[in-house]
């Protein structure tokens, strides 16, 4: 597809996209078929190339931003605005019940496994959704530091690093045994330990 997309092809292209990633959520990215993604959208064939003239790996490809876009926006409005333990808490108990609702299933892992990390611009969806991730963390711990919450010296960038670890991890162990008492763990540890810096400068 080339040239910039009207107000209503931009609104078509995200319709497809949206609709290809509840059929990969509902069938997996391995078995859905073109088939399943035109019958959901009401889409034809002609249509849905205008759109991806690659195919199905290109439309895998905006289904898998879509994916790690969602994954920032189900954290909102906290994950934006991190500027009190309440709204920490707040963010915690979004992002279990984010995971937990997810379960075992991983829309966005099943998308890189099916199209691959070598495919241009699924590492590059990876890498981006963990610096956005990372910085929104970085920010709300800058905003406990201006609301005088936290100590000037607390270096925000690490802290957000390994708090994202420590949630990656805790995901990844979730997505293995169906079980989020490791999340649960990583969310309370990390925020504690911000918590006890605080405490420490009084």
């Amino acid at each position: 597809m080339r040239g910039e997309l009207t107000a209503k092809g931009r609104a078509t292209r995200t319709r497809i996209v949206e609709g290809a990633a509840a059929v990969l959520r509902e069938k997996g990215a391995a078995s859905a078929t073109l088939d399943d993604i035109l019958a959901h959208t009401s889409t034809s064939k002609g249509q849905l190339f205008h759109y991806f003239p690659a195919g199905k790996d290109e439309l895998l490809v905006a289904v898998a931003q879509f994916e790690a876009d969602q994954v920032l926006e189900d954290q909102q409005p906290y994950l934006g605005c991190l500027d009190s333990w309440e709204a920490w808490e707040q963010w915690r108990d979004v992002v279990i019940k984010r995971y937990e609702a997810q379960g075992d299933q991983c829309p966005l892992g099943s998308l890189f496994l099916q199209i691959g990390r070598s495919t241009p611009g699924t590492r590059a969806i990876v890498i981006e959704l963990l610096h956005r991730w990372q910085e929104s963390l970085a920010a709300g711990i800058r905003e406990l530091q201006a609301a005088g919450l936290l100590p000037a010296d607390v270096d925000a960038d690490v802290r957000a690093a390994a708090l994202l670890a420590a949630i990656q991890g805790g995901v990844s162990i979730l997505l293995s045994t169906g079980r989020s008492t490791h999340l649960r763990a990583a969310l309370d540890q990390g925020i504690e330990d911000l918590r006890r810096a605080g405490r420490a400068a009084v």
